[in-house]
């Protein structure tokens, strides 16, 4: 049977002019045009789809993952001229073109792009996202299918399956999340090969700061990310494997106890740092044995967080999941593969991802904090469909 293909409404409605109207208040024009100018990638001459239409575009392939590339490219050029102060006129190019002008753009705009606007949301003392003065972060990775083409196959490579190859390339996603919000102030995009430490260890240094506490879970200790993460000032909180060898030295009265940690080839012990350790199992588990959980903690004075608290805390790392979920099922819809064909293109639109992601949730925080809410009590997937279908003409976000 013949598959038919969607089609966004012949007039684009005002619900679709404000979902670019959402877009451009997360990448103001002025921003995406110093960006072009700083890559050498502005347009030269008049082109039917100019840089900055392309831009968005990208960012609006995560809206409308149902719609063929062209419907999308006419709602945002439409949706644009529209916030623009002028008529919304008719833009027509083929797929081709689209091509075309998305490999001229390239990835790195989008990236740049992303360091500039991902960032944490949260105010001091918003609901839900702090915990004693630190703003609650969780760092995890996942991995991402893009199309089955012989580059990108070559590029990202295949994960391991029990059977040979599993049947799409896969590109990795390390993400460092605010909790609280939901919104991702950091990532980093590599093929399958390469591990969450090594992307991990070139992404902290310039992100984590004074005030944040980090989460994450027990894959990615090693004492070389530990101290790189420490030297950043934040406060970390991270699982550790039960095999990891922490002698007591010195017990807290919170039941947490003092041990130190060194590297590997560090065969002398000479060079260690002192953490804190909280052991700790679930109660009234069915396996005891899966849920029980061992922390190491840079924060040594238990009366700035007592290890029943940071026990209790630590389980916040699991809203780093929910953003995964929020990627893979929500922004994706049916499509379980991204579209784009050539590993700059695919970078390209996991940038796009990640910046439409961040500017639902940007939006959904600001509906939230009015009323003194939780984000995470308000539904992203109903807020998706407000952003492409329900918001009303009184709402409109000036470009």
């Amino acid at each position: 049977m013949a598959r038919t293909r969607k089609r966004l409404p012949a007039e684009v409605d005002v619900a679709h002019l404000i979902s670019a109207g959402v877009l451009a208040s997360v990448c103001p024009r002025a921003l995406i045009e110093e960006v072009l100018a700083d890559t050498g990638k502005a347009s030269q001459r008049e082109r039917l789809l100019p840089a900055p239409a392309v831009v968005y575009y990208v960012m609006a392939l995560a809206l409308w993952r149902e719609a063929p590339l062209e419907e999308v490219l006419r709602v945002v050029c439409e949706g644009l001229q529209w916030l623009g102060g002028g008529e919304a006129g008719a833009v027509q190019a083929s797929k081709s073109a689209i091509s075309q002008a998305r490999t001229r753009l390239g990835p790195e705009v989008m990236r740049r792009l992303a360091e500039r606007v991902l960032r944490p949301l949260a105010a001091p003392g918003a609901p839900g996202a702090w915990y004693r003065g630190l703003r609650i972060m969780a760092l995890d990775g996942s991995c991402m299918d893009v199309a089955d083409e012989a580059v990108n196959a070559k590029f990202f490579g295949y994960p391991g399956a029990s059977r040979g190859e599993s049947a799409f390339p896969q590109a990795r996603v390390l993400g460092l999340v605010e909790c609280g919000t939901h919104a991702v102030v950091a990532a980093g995009i590599a093929p399958y090969s390469h591990s969450e430490q090594a992307m991990a260890a070139e992404l902290l240094p310039a992100k984590l700061t004074a005030d944040m506490l980090v989460l994450a879970d027990r894959n990615f200790y090693g004492f070389k990310l530990w101290r790189l993460a420490c030297a950043s000032g934040a406060k970390l909180a991270w699982r550790v494997k039960a095999n990891l060898g922490l002698p007591v030295q010195q017990m807290l009265a919170d039941g947490s106890y003092l041990s130190t940690v060194f590297d590997s080839a560090d065969r002398a012990r000479l060079s260690g740092q002192v953490v804190r350790v909280i052991d700790y199992t679930l109660r009234d588990s069915a396996t005891p044995a899966l849920d029980s959980y061992r922390l190491v903690t840079n924060i040594l004075d238990p009366q700035e967080a007592p290890a029943l608290e940071l026990a209790a805390l630590y389980h916040e790392r699991w809203e780093i999941e929910g953003v995964f979920d929020e990627f893979k099922t929500h922004l994706r819809a049916n499509s379980t593969v991204l579209r784009s064909k050539t590993p700059e293109l695919v970078e390209q639109e996991l940038w796009g991802l990640l910046l439409a992601h961040f500017a639902i949730r940007q939006l959904m925080a600001q509906a939230a904090w009015p009323r003194g809410l939780d984000p995470d009590r308000l539904s992203f997937t109903h807020a998706v469909r407000v952003i492409k279908r329900k918001m009303p003409q009184a709402a409109a976000v000036p470009p």
